[in-house]
């Protein structure tokens, strides 16, 4: 049988939970599927949030030749056979689920029939494209964003899920609490699902009492307890609902989900664990899930650039050097691939677990650009403003300026930032070696004008 997710599959706009955005009146991609003609795309979003699905949903509306190739498993060598199909039928879509994974030899395969009109691409991604597609074929494709699904659009598709599955009609489900689905799920649809159905799949029925009382005579009648009761096909007792509570959801969640699933189950919560255990300075607990993530085979350059993401949220100025070592990692697994990548990755990962910590870069961007939305389009002032022109330089356009070489310690206490947010500190240095030692040589310029 197949899973509820798939049984339960939209085949038309209306009934596609969440991405109103891309599927509501008036948008660029419902307006196009309506006028019967779609450009070559790129789906990019979360796992669960419809990628698959709206592509099924154009086929089953444009009735036109309809392929799908998966980039795990697929390669150059299928690819042309595709194309050459194609050729003999025009209109034909190709959809490639994963094609970050597709390396450039592959995408290149896909260019040309793309670039004349051959196929119409539709590429599904969870990572971004612009790190992972080609510039010659993103250049070609329309970019969709979608969004992982709210509370509501997740409650909505349980309701749906358990009023229209007919393998869940027949268990009478009660469904009494979501909490715990719509929280483990993470704006997943697919894992909402899957969880649904492991549920109730596994979970006992409430039965009728052992006595009850007749219709017709108003007498009480005992059960046989030599009687088999009745199960449905899946092991649901067929005598009483199934009632979904948190609790019951959260115990068969840690027993029945995946340890790891590369295409979207626990892939970010894996993901999550590896990154919390550097930033926690636990090289051990890192480099198992990074274990787990291999075995899993998880896509190296997507563990690399996690890191190098880490490298300057996480540790920053307390230990630059971790950037370099972050960057050079995500290099040299490019170069070499399977298996000795990992060997790689561990002595990165275990140097960036064992790195002080400092967290004051992401923190100064987060406060510069509250500051900017805040404040608005704040006037350059004129003393740094650039005059590459006599009518400029007449406005006043760098007049003024302190060139900071020309004075002791290559340092001027000029003004940099707009007057209105004069004195502003952004960049608070870490309690760390490192940064204490930036913090004095700041204060040292900058005296009380910061508060360092």
């Amino acid at each position: 049988m197949a899973p509820l997710a798939e049984r339960i599959r939209p085949t038309t706009l209306d009934e596609l939970e969440g991405q109103q955005h891309l599927a509501g009146a008036g948008s660029i991609l419902r307006t196009s599927i309506e006028n019967g003609k779609v450009h070559s795309m790129i789906l990019w979003g979360p796992p669960g949030t419809g990628k698959t699905t709206i592509a099924n949903i154009i086929a089953h509306t444009l009735h036109v030749p309809f392929f799908t190739l998966s980039a795990i498993s697929s390669g150059v060598k299928e690819v042309r056979e595709v194309i050459e199909e194609a050729k003999t039928k025009p209109g034909s879509i190709l959809f490639i689920d994963e094609i970050h994974r597709f390396n450039k030899g592959q995408q290149d395969a896909l260019l040309g029939a793309v670039e004349k009109g051959i196929i119409t691409l539709i590429g599904a991604t969870t990572e971004n494209p612009s790190f992972e597609v080609i510039s010659a074929l993103l250049s070609r494709c329309l970019v969709y964003v979608l969004k992982p699904l709210d509370e509501k659009d997740l409650i909505h598709l349980l309701h749906t899920a358990i009023e229209k599955d007919e393998v869940l009609k027949k268990k009478k489900i009660e469904l009494r609490e979501t909490a715990a689905l719509i929280n483990i799920s993470g704006g997943d649809a697919r894992k909402l699902l899957n969880l649904l159905e492991i549920v109730t799949d596994t979970a006992p029925s409430k039965s009728p009492p052992a006595e009850e009382t007749s219709e017709h005579s108003g007498k009480k009648k005992s059960q046989n307890h030599n009687e088999v009761p009745k199960v449905s096909p899946t092991g649901g007792d067929l005598q009483g609902p199934v009632i979904i509570t948190d609790e019951l959801v959260m115990d068969v969640a840690q027993k029945k989900i995946a340890l790891y699933d590369k295409s979207g189950e626990q892939h970010y919560d894996i993901i999550s664990a590896f990154i919390k255990s550097m930033r926690g300075s636990d090289p051990n607990a890192a480099v198992y899930w990074l274990a787990r993530m291999i075995e899993g085979g998880e896509d190296v350059k997507f563990i690399a650039r996690r890191m190098v993401i880490l490298a300057s949220e996480d540790i920053g100025n307390a230990n630059p050097t971790a950037l370099i070592m972050a960057n050079a990692t995500f290099e040299a697994v490019n170069k070499i691939g399977h298996p000795e990548a990992g060997i790689i990755l561990s002595q990165c990962v275990t140097y960036l677990a064992s790195s002080p910590k400092s967290n004051a870069a992401v923190m100064a961007i987060g406060d510069a650009l509250a500051a900017v939305r805040q404040y608005g389009d704040l006037p350059v002032p004129l003393h740094i403003r650039n005059a590459p022109t006599r009518l400029m330089k007449n406005l006043g356009y760098g007049k003024n300026y302190e060139y900071s070489h020309s004075y002791e310690n290559n340092f001027s206490p000029q003004e940099y930032l707009p007057k209105e947010i004069s004195g502003k500190k952004f960049y608070e240095p870490g309690k760390n070696a490192r940064e204490e030692e930036l913090r004095k040589f700041l204060r040292s310029l900058w005296k009380d004008k910061y508060g360092y």
